[in-house]
């Protein structure tokens, strides 16, 4: 019984010291020029982008790609400073939707 309340503490402990410092992981985003950021990500990653789109504000959103399925999202400013807002693993690209042409919904 005295282990397992170990176990439970010490993953209540972590647990907690994982949220606590989340927050201050997330407000210090990864910045910089953009083909600093795009050079990183080919030869740290080997991800080149795949996808873009303007946003609402100006904004350029990317997400850059590997064969091994790792990625990034990208947002360049109006200014030209670009950030890292998200990563990740398992990319997968989508095919083309078909376009339908005289088709009523």
């Amino acid at each position: 019984m005295r282990r397992y309340a170990t176990v439970i503490l010490s993953t209540l402990i972590l647990t907690i010291g994982l949220v606590l410092s989340a927050p201050a992981a997330l407000a210090q985003p990864v910045c910089g020029s953009h083909q600093s950021i795009s050079d990183s990500l080919k030869k740290s990653y080997t991800e080149a982008p795949v996808s873009m789109g303007l946003t609402a504000s100006g904004g350029i959103i990317e997400v850059f790609a590997s064969q091994e399925g790792t990625w990034t999202i990208v947002i360049t400013q109006p200014n030209g400073t670009s950030c890292l807002i998200a990563v990740g693993l398992d990319w997968e690209n989508l095919p083309k939707p078909k376009v339908l042409t005289g088709a009523r919904i």
